[in-house]
């Protein structure tokens, strides 16, 4: 059964939109044009860029991992090296791929889908991204340097990455620096646009849940990344200082990292999740034909989510010997978050009902992203119940949760995005053939990846191993077939996105036939510069 479209909540003014006219000198020419840029669309074509390249990188780091855990014994790589690929993998993913992926993302379409002209702080803008290159090609210069990059997982556990680190930890030390200090101005950059840019008529009840999702996500970023500072001077200081911040001997403490580090850690996970919670509240509707299920309900479930996910940090340390009483309050407070993430898949469930759906390749991802996240949730339930920690504890059923919830999680949501919006960056839709093979084989690539992964951490096989004893042979045998499938399979996606931009079938402005959100009303491609004159927005009544 069709519902019937709303009429779009904005009026055109008069230039279409309030574009701009060729007002605007022609910019420069080369290389300077890209460094010298403070046009929101062209640095967050160069976030998504970044981005996609060290997707490639950590992806090509995970393959290493799984080509060692084929089979058991050491075929490829020393034990020395193996650790090295997976704490690199893990910091190039959550810091170098998935954040700046969403930062990008936010770059292009906040100021599009809220009627400003540009972001807030331009300037400010171009130097949080260049930041980002500086801060990780420091970060794999490490693996040339004597004793070989970080080799003590991407939670850089002290003492493991103090006193038994390599010299290189101090530059590890300064990337993570830098990265910090790019998503804190980037954070800042996002709350100055939305609140200060919006168009006339539109209030903060009337924004697209992607801008909402990032507004609370960059709240979350600034209260969280000093505290990953300061953990990370303290590290600095015990290395080369001779402080005891973590160090019994001295009068310090190890499990003091933990709480300081998992503080700033729990809410990350969110903040590689929060934003993904908009682009599928943007596409579901789309493509179900229908107003989203629950506004109101979706922005606050939003927030108690980031609320609560400062409540939540123990539940990594449940073997650590917390006292019962904290047991049972991280117990409780993580099987608590998960009742507004509940709120938002019924939301989006219930959208979908007796909508006109079609499944074109933003919806196939919406939909995985919906399902898998799902069982990624159902596993982090059980991961909270703190006597059934103890046998999950550092084993691959968490490996299998983590990945449950970031790669069809973030990742997926990210590609689903730019599957989504490629028409309005590059005027042209996206190969809906080369779309769905890249769908299904990602699909399969990673549920064979990662589903055997449950399977064999119940078993009890540790993680961040080289090695393995003979009963894991055959989940390690399928996640490792898996794995190659996923990896390859993305060089689809590259694919697609050169096609796109190269030429292909014309997009209108109004590229998807239920979209509702402002973008939509702005040319395709988007010119350079948009909204100098802003629309005005009618305020709509939620469902």
């Amino acid at each position: 059964m069709a519902s019937k479209l709303p009429k779009p909540p904005f009026e055109h003014s008069a230039g279409g939109a309030g574009l701009a006219a060729d007002t605007h000198a022609t910019p420069p020419k080369g290389i300077l044009r890209w460094l010298l840029t403070t046009n929101h669309k062209e640095i967050g074509s160069l976030y998504l860029i970044f981005s996609l390249i060290m997707f490639f990188i950590g992806g090509i780091f995970a393959l290493v991992v799984r080509l060692e855990l084929f089979q058991p014994g050491l075929q490829f790589v020393d034990p020395e090296f193996f650790n090295q690929m997976t704490t690199l993998h893990g910091l190039i993913m959550v810091f170098a791929a998935v954040m700046p992926a969403f930062t990008g993302l936010a770059n292009w379409m906040i100021p599009l889908q809220i009627g400003a002209p540009d972001m807030a702080l331009p300037r400010l803008n171009n130097f949080s991204f260049w930041l980002l290159p500086v801060a990780f090609t420091l970060l794999l210069s490490t693996l040339l340097m004597p004793g070989g990059g970080p080799n003590f997982g991407w939670t850089f556990y002290a003492p493991l990455s103090t006193t038994y680190a390599p010299p290189s930890t101090t530059f590890f030390i300064l990337g993570m620096h830098l990265a910090g200090i790019s998503s804190i101005l980037g954070a800042i950059n996002i709350i100055a646009t939305i609140l200060n840019l919006r168009a006339p008529g539109m209030r903060m009840m009337d924004m697209p849940l992607f801008v909402w999702t990032w507004l609370i996500t960059a709240f979350l970023l600034i209260a969280v990344m000093p505290v990953l500072a300061g953990v990370i001077t303290m590290m600095l200081l015990d290395i080369n200082f001779g402080t005891s911040f973590f160090d019994a001997a001295g009068g310090g403490d190890p499990v003091l990292f933990q709480h300081l580090f998992w503080f700033f850690g729990h809410p990350e996970v969110y903040i590689m999740i929060l934003p993904a919670f908009g682009i599928v509240s943007a596409i579901i509707p789309t493509f179900a034909r229908k107003p989203l299920f629950g506004y109101a309900s979706m922005v606050y479930a939003t927030a108690s989510i980031a609320i609560l996910s400062f409540l939540v940090w123990a539940h990594h340390m449940f073997v650590v010997g917390l006292p019962l009483v904290a047991e049972l309050f991280f117990m409780y407070t993580t099987m608590l978050i998960a009742v507004p993430t509940g709120v938002k898949v019924f939301n989006w469930i219930t959208t979908l009902f007796q909508g006109s759906i079609t499944f074109e390749t933003p919806m196939l991802f919406a939909l995985a992203f919906v399902v898998l996240f799902t069982i990624g949730g159902f596993s982090g339930l059980m991961l909270a119940i703190a006597p059934a920690d103890f046998q999950y504890h550092d084993t691959y059923f968490v490996v299998a949760h983590f990945h449950y919830v970031l790669v069809p999680g973030a990742i997926f949501s990210i590609m689903a995005g730019a599957y989504y919006w490629l028409p309005k960056w590059t005027g042209h839709y996206p190969s809906e053939a080369l779309g769905r093979w890249h769908f299904w084989l990602s699909v399969i690539g990673v549920n064979l990846t990662f589903f055997p992964m449950h399977f064999s951490g119940l078993a009890g096989m540790p993680r961040r191993i080289p090695d393995y004893a003979l009963q894991f042979a055959d989940f390690n045998l399928v996640s490792s077939l898996g794995a190659f499938l996923f990896g390859l399979s993305q060089l689809l996606f590259v694919a697609v996105i050169v096609k796109c931009v190269r030429g292909g079938e014309k997009a209108p402005a109004k590229a998807w036939e239920g979209a509702q959100d402002l973008e939509w009303s702005v040319p395709s491609p988007a010119p350079l510069h948009t909204f100098e004159t802003p629309p005005h927005v009618i305020p709509q009544p939620h469902p």
